[in-house]
């Protein structure tokens, strides 16, 4: 009986963490993005000073700005990009992971053929719900 008890409020305690961490997360991601947009903002009146002026930064007595070009890759046509990737040797183009879902997958169908070097982690977890 005290099992069920314990269990009882454990659940019960977790529950109501859980929802005062969601609330605070939900308060602080408002917070977060009206700072975001008040950075943007400010972020582009300095870019437009750059524009207008064909720096890349300048100094203040209250600190420095620089301007940079970011620049991301992606492919839309991989089969394309696995053969450019063999023709000119070059795998480091590539991320060294595996897709999770997928390979889950090939283990299942496949269960005696395991790849060298391959780890494996597992760890229990416990999903709480509110009763309906």
């Amino acid at each position: 009986m005290s099992d069920t008890r314990n269990t009882d409020t454990l659940v019960k305690t977790y529950i109501k963490i859980r929802d005062a961490k969601q609330a605070k997360e939900r308060a602080l991601r408002d917070e977060i993005k009206e700072l975001d947009v008040q950075l943007s903002t400010i972020e582009q009146a300095l870019l437009e000073i750059c524009k207008d002026t064909g720096q890349d930064g300048g100094r203040t007595a209250s600190g420095t700005f620089s301007r940079s070009v970011k620049r991301r890759y992606w492919t839309n046509d991989w089969d394309s990009m696995y053969k450019f990737i063999n023709e000119h040797s070059i795998p480091e183009l590539l991320e060294k992971r595996l897709h999770q879902q997928n390979f889950v997958q090939f283990i299942t169908e496949n269960p005696d053929v395991m790849p060298e070097g391959v780890n494996v982690e597992s760890k229990y977890s416990v999903t709480v719900y509110r009763p309906r």
